[in-house]
Protein backbone atom coordinates (compact mmCIF):
# COMPACT_ATOMS: atom_id res chain seq x y z
CA UNK A 1 0.00 0.00 0.00
CA UNK A 2 1.25 3.60 -1.10
CA UNK A 3 2.14 5.83 1.99
CA UNK A 4 -0.19 8.43 0.83
CA UNK A 5 -3.26 5.99 0.78
CA UNK A 6 -2.45 4.69 4.37
CA UNK A 7 -2.16 8.51 5.52
CA UNK A 8 -5.81 9.43 4.01
CA UNK A 9 -7.34 6.26 5.56
CA UNK A 10 -5.77 6.25 8.88
CA UNK A 11 -6.38 10.42 9.05
CA UNK A 12 -2.30 11.01 9.90
CA UNK A 13 -1.16 14.38 9.97
CA UNK A 14 1.94 14.55 7.39
CA UNK A 15 4.85 16.75 9.64
CA UNK A 16 7.98 15.96 7.28
CA UNK A 17 7.96 13.87 4.00
CA UNK A 18 9.79 13.89 0.70
CA UNK A 19 8.00 11.04 -1.43
CA UNK A 20 4.62 9.57 -0.35
CA UNK A 21 4.32 7.73 -3.37
CA UNK A 22 7.03 4.82 -1.36
CA UNK A 23 5.48 1.48 -0.45
CA UNK A 24 4.67 0.01 2.93
CA UNK A 25 4.36 -3.60 3.18
CA UNK A 26 4.11 -3.37 6.94
CA UNK A 27 3.78 -2.39 10.49
CA UNK A 28 5.66 -2.37 13.80
CA UNK A 29 4.89 -0.97 16.74
CA UNK A 30 7.05 -0.12 19.76
CA UNK A 31 9.25 2.57 21.88
CA UNK A 32 12.19 0.45 22.96
CA UNK A 33 14.93 1.09 20.01
CA UNK A 34 17.05 -2.24 20.10
CA UNK A 35 13.19 -4.63 19.95
CA UNK A 36 12.84 -2.14 16.56
CA UNK A 37 15.79 -2.73 15.03
CA UNK A 38 15.76 -6.46 16.43
CA UNK A 39 12.25 -6.85 15.02
CA UNK A 40 10.58 -4.14 12.54
CA UNK A 41 10.83 -5.20 9.12
CA UNK A 42 12.27 -3.35 6.20
CA UNK A 43 9.37 -0.88 4.08
CA UNK A 44 7.22 -0.79 7.46
CA UNK A 45 5.48 2.19 9.17
CA UNK A 46 6.43 2.25 13.22
CA UNK A 47 4.49 3.57 15.41
CA UNK A 48 6.05 5.10 18.57
CA UNK A 49 6.19 7.52 21.17
CA UNK A 50 9.65 8.47 20.94
CA UNK A 51 10.23 11.79 18.99
CA UNK A 52 14.07 12.48 19.40
CA UNK A 53 16.50 11.94 16.44
CA UNK A 54 17.59 8.61 17.46
CA UNK A 55 14.52 7.05 16.10
CA UNK A 56 15.49 8.31 12.53
CA UNK A 57 18.91 6.37 12.74
CA UNK A 58 17.11 3.32 13.27
CA UNK A 59 14.42 3.58 10.85
CA UNK A 60 17.18 3.93 8.29
CA UNK A 61 19.26 1.43 9.59
CA UNK A 62 16.10 -1.05 9.38
CA UNK A 63 14.79 -0.17 6.69
CA UNK A 64 11.34 2.05 8.18
CA UNK A 65 10.04 4.12 5.20
CA UNK A 66 7.78 6.35 8.07
CA UNK A 67 6.86 6.84 11.84
CA UNK A 68 3.89 7.61 13.28
CA UNK A 69 4.20 9.71 16.74
CA UNK A 70 1.00 8.86 18.36
CA UNK A 71 -0.86 10.82 21.57
CA UNK A 72 -1.07 13.62 19.78
CA UNK A 73 3.22 14.10 20.58
CA UNK A 74 5.61 16.42 18.69
CA UNK A 75 8.57 15.83 17.01
CA UNK A 76 11.90 17.59 18.05
CA UNK A 77 13.27 20.10 15.29
CA UNK A 78 16.62 17.57 15.14
CA UNK A 79 14.38 14.71 14.48
CA UNK A 80 12.42 16.57 11.79
CA UNK A 81 16.01 17.43 10.22
CA UNK A 82 17.45 14.18 10.17
CA UNK A 83 14.40 12.68 9.00
CA UNK A 84 14.32 14.89 5.70
CA UNK A 85 18.66 14.32 5.33
CA UNK A 86 17.89 10.47 5.30
CA UNK A 87 14.19 10.39 3.70
CA UNK A 88 12.23 9.28 6.22
CA UNK A 89 8.48 10.41 6.45
CA UNK A 90 7.58 11.65 9.74
CA UNK A 91 3.68 11.36 10.48
CA UNK A 92 1.94 11.78 13.76
CA UNK A 93 -1.71 10.81 15.14
CA UNK A 94 -3.68 11.83 17.62
CA UNK A 95 -5.05 8.50 19.14
CA UNK A 96 -2.74 6.15 21.26
CA UNK A 97 -0.59 3.65 19.57
CA UNK A 98 -3.21 0.87 19.52
CA UNK A 99 -5.87 2.63 18.09
CA UNK A 100 -4.23 3.97 15.45
CA UNK A 101 -2.93 0.44 15.00
CA UNK A 102 -6.14 -0.68 14.59
CA UNK A 103 -6.98 2.29 11.97
CA UNK A 104 -4.04 0.86 9.80
CA UNK A 105 -5.51 -2.90 10.13
CA UNK A 106 -8.83 -1.57 9.51
CA UNK A 107 -7.16 0.21 5.94
CA UNK A 108 -5.53 -3.19 4.91
CA UNK A 109 -2.50 -3.28 6.19
CA UNK A 110 -1.12 -6.56 7.13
Amino acid sequence: MLLREIIDKCNLKVIEAENLDVEISNGYVGDLLSDVMGNAPGDSIWLTVQSHMNIVAVASIVGVKAIVLCNGLTYEDETREKAKENAIALLSSSENSFKTCMKLFEAGLR
